[in-house]
């Protein structure tokens, strides 16, 4: 809601030098039934503030909290194939005053046709963003076009870290470090260039704690031999790049980092980010841009080498999930296969349920089915 206009001060006016606190101050003492006696001021003035009270009052009435998810689960993926229509959703809107304050706002809406970027995620959201304005289509110079992230965040950037505090007998310095690290995984794990295009992910593997068992050595294993039970893409974001490459330069993120406090000398990051990926074939200098969208949710710890037997520095995960939207079903090789629209997808024939990929309110837990669906849009 705009703030009321401040009221006119002319020189004219006797009863400038009473300020909006001092009258808002009288007001909520006359309500409750006691204060001082009424300053002289002029009773439009008066009845203007005492109408933003109203206001304010009745906002702060409908206001109501929401819980904080919950997460558990193990380690699953997801596989979605998209389908050829898109679920659009029309969403109208009256606006009685300068309706261009609303407009702009809006993807596309802008003088210049730009998306207005989302503020940053702070919360679950409540439901599946809506479709954007108008029906246009991805193309090399915008490969966003027409999809939800056209307004998202981009690159390592758009992974904001919370604020560190001293938590579970770790030290500030050290929860901050905590988050840190985590960042750093996701950005080597999800962004990097070169794991990109199917190179090994060294410096995320460098994060991780050599010390728990088996992960590291399962981790390996699924990038040097992947099949369907050692599947990299569990935790790592891979091309082939001799079928697809990138569409420009960017990635579009949206997600959110939050703290927990463990057992003593044990802090929780817990992450859960959309990543979403334009590629174009290899070869072809003017075909369609498919997007290949993954979700993430992991919980990692740092734990205090003083009271548990870790690697001073290194990072262990507790859990990790992931969701696949656009990409074949049934292989296996380690890679991403994107579809585009042009083409029958790869892979085996989806028969999972039909699942919206921007959809960040349905909670990611490891206990969802494990064949393969289709997306509703891409």
């Amino acid at each position: 809601m705009s703030p009321l206009p401040p009221p006119d001060r002319s020189g004219d006016d006797p009863s400038s030098s009473l300020s909006d606190e001092e009258l808002e101050s009288f007001l909520r003492e006359a309500a409750e039934g006691g204060g001082a006696s009424a300053p002289k001021e002029p009773s439009a003035r008066a009845r203007m503030v005492a109408r933003r009270l109203r206001e304010e009052e009745t906002a702060a009435a409908r206001r109501t909290p929401r819980p904080a998810p919950k997460r558990d689960g193990r380690p699953r993926r997801r596989r979605t194939w998209a389908v050829a229509g898109v679920l659009a959703l029309a969403v109208l809107a009256v606006v009685a005053v300068r309706p261009s304050l609303v407009l702009d706002r809006l993807p596309g809406g802008g003088d210049d046709g730009s998306a207005t970027p989302l503020a940053a995620e702070t919360g679950r959201p409540t439901g599946a963003p809506a479709e954007p304005a108008g029906s246009a289509r991805a193309t090399r110079d915008h490969p966003f076009r027409g999809s939800p992230a056209e307004r998202w965040a981009e690159g390592a950037d758009a992974i904001e870290v919370p604020e560190a505090k001293a938590l579970s007998g770790m030290s500030e310095k050290d929860v901050a470090f905590a988050l840190r690290r985590a960042k750093e995984l996701l950005v080597a794990a999800n962004l990097d260039a070169d794991v990109l295009r199917g190179e090994h992910p060294d410096e995320a593997l460098d994060v991780l704690d050599p010390k728990q068992p088996e992960l590291l050595p399962k981790l390996r294993r699924s990038l040097s031999r992947p099949d369907e039970d050692h599947d990299p893409l569990r935790l790592f974001t891979r091309f082939d790049p001799h079928e697809t490459r990138p569409a420009g330069d960017a990635v579009k993120v949206r997600g959110r980092m939050t703290l927990a406090a463990g057992e003593p000398g044990v802090v929780k990051v817990d992450a859960d980010y959309t990543f979403v990926y334009p590629r174009v074939r290899a070869n072809d200098q003017d075909g369609p841009v498919a997007r290949t969208i993954i979700r993430r949710v992991l919980t990692l710890t740092l734990n205090d080498p003083a009271r548990w037997e870790v690697t001073d520095g290194k990072l262990l995960v507790e859990r990790y999930f992931s969701e696949y939207g656009n990409t074949s079903c049934g292989i296996h090789d380690g890679y991403l296969h994107p579809g585009f629209g042009d083409q029958d997808p790869g892979g085996e024939r989806a028969t999972g349920p039909l699942a919206d990929p921007y959809d960040r309110s349905r909670p990611l837990t490891g206990t969802e089915p494990d064949d393969c669906g289709k997306v509703s849009r891409t």
